[in-house]
């Protein structure tokens, strides 16, 4: 088990693996949900982090 988690976005389906980051964005692979800053948001559709849910 990595330890590492996914959340989907409710909206159009991009997937943030903490795992891989976003280094488009500035987010360092490996970086936490928890870490990733709250003014984030989709870089496929633009919605925030609140509308993410974590994969089971």
């Amino acid at each position: 088990m990595s330890g590492f988690k996914k959340y989907i976005c409710v909206v159009c389906d991009h997937i943030y693996d903490e795992q891989l980051g976003d280094p488009d964005s500035g987010i360092a692979p490996g970086t936490k949900w928890e870490h990733v800053p709250e003014d984030w948001s989709c870089p496929d559709c633009g919605v925030t982090k609140d509308q993410f849910s974590l994969m089971e």
